[in-house]
């Protein structure tokens, strides 16, 4: 008999989800709130300051190069576990040390790991997915949005470690490693659903040798590919950058946790929002229309300091952005047979890094000029919006004959 019908197919998601968060809520993400005060105490340009965030993309790019090959040798269940882990010490690591190239190094190192953790957890997702098809946008959603969970963890921890480390040497670190300590503990949690769905995979019939398949052709998904890399290079400045901005502004510290906490709260309820269009579009049209809304989202604090305006853009920013990588995963899902889907979300994840090495330091780049950081954030906006007409132009592949 089956077992698959009597799992907990939310809960595995659910915890499943805590690899988004470390990945990128965290490893990634947490340096938005770190980046003011490392930049103040370590005398950064914002050149500098977003050059750490391309670091950190450049190692996932790498990171995302690699990943098809150890999948092929370690499995999605056992990646997901060993990235974890690596991605918690090396975040860890950056408290230990202030020296511009040693951290440069740190986030390459973490960025790789991310990868690694990211895509081996979205595999699983899409495998979750695929055993209860009528809820698999909601079982994506819910993976992509454990990343809003690192984000509040992060919004939360963040500021309080400051404050209680405000007369030490590099306060700072302390919240590195408090927030190290919090992805181990996600760490152990993650081993639950990592070793179901190495059961589940190793008794399944489809487990013995496949069909031949044909190979993932990128030129397939060419428009949804360049679609998905702008959007790697505009989403990344926001995230960046949005929070140093705000502390230009003058914005109240209280209200910048609330803005992150409510933002990251915004990416858990996208999970909910965007499952029936994930379920729904096998073309590029759900990636375009997600990138539409979060140009509009990224040009708001450009334009105004009004808080309710500014609010207001975190809330829909939080309620997209990670629906866009989910709605890369259900293309892959939608078009492909399971036996490529590896292949087509390392494809993807690809380009996302690759975008995303390029956007930090523009924007960081633009926020030196004269018209700082808003200027950036208008590009960023510009190259989102570029993104969702490339994406517009995606068609679904025809069925296999």
């Amino acid at each position: 008999m089956d077992p698959t019908p009597r799992l907990p197919h939310v809960a595995l998601a659910l915890a499943l989800s805590l690899g988004a968060a470390v990945s990128l809520g965290v490893t990634r993400f947490a340096y938005g709130l770190l980046l003011p005060p490392m930049r103040a105490d370590l005398q950064w340009s914002y050149t500098l300051a977003g050059a750490m965030n391309t670091a950190n993309a450049l190692g996932y790019l790498l990171g995302a190069l690699a990943t098809p090959r150890l999948l092929v040798r370690f499995g999605p269940s056992r990646l997901v576990l060993l990235g974890a882990v690596l991605a918690s010490v090396f975040m860890g690591l950056t408290g230990f040390v202030t020296d511009p190239g040693a951290l440069l190094l740190q986030r390459v190192l973490a960025g790789g790991a991310s990868a690694l953790l990211f895509i081996a957890g979205g595999l699983l997702a899409a495998r979750l997915g695929g055993m209860q098809p009528q809820r698999a946008g909601l079982l994506l959603g819910l993976y992509y949005g454990g990343t809003g969970l690192g984000i509040v963890l992060s919004a939360v921890l963040v500021p309080w470690v400051l404050a209680a480390a405000q007369a030490r040497p590099h306060g700072w670190s302390w919240a590195w490693w408090t927030l190290a300590v919090a992805c181990m503990v996600a760490t152990a949690v993650l081993r639950w659903p990592a070793l179901v769905l190495e059961r589940i995979a190793a008794g399944s019939p489809g487990s013995a040798t496949p069909r031949p398949q044909r190979a993932f052709r990128w030129r397939d998904f060419a428009p949804g590919l360049a679609g998905y890399a702008m959007f790697g290079v505009g989403y990344i400045g926001y995230m960046t950058f949005v929070i140093a901005l705000l502390r230009e502004q003058a914005v109240p510290p209280a209200k910048v946790t609330l803005f992150y906490a409510l933002l990251g709260a915004a990416v858990v309820a996208s999970s909910r929002i965007w499952a029936g269009l994930l379920d729904r579009c096998r073309e590029g049209q759900a990636l375009a229309l997600l990138n539409a809304l979060l140009g509009a989202a990224t040009l708001v604090p450009a334009l105004t300091s009004a808080w309710a305006l500014v609010l207001a853009s975190g809330l829909l920013f939080g309620g997209v952005f990670l629906s866009v990588v989910a709605s890369t995963t259900a293309l892959v899902r939608h078009n492909l047979p399971p036996a490529q889907w590896a292949a087509g979300i390392s494809a993807f994840t690809i380009v996302f890094a690759a975008g995303q090495i390029a956007g930090p330091t523009v924007v960081g780049w633009i926020a030196d000029g004269s018209g700082g950081l808003a200027r950036g954030l208008v590009f960023s906006a510009c190259a989102l919006w570029l993104g969702a007409a490339l994406a517009w132009r995606q068609r679904p592949l025809p069925a296999p004959t």
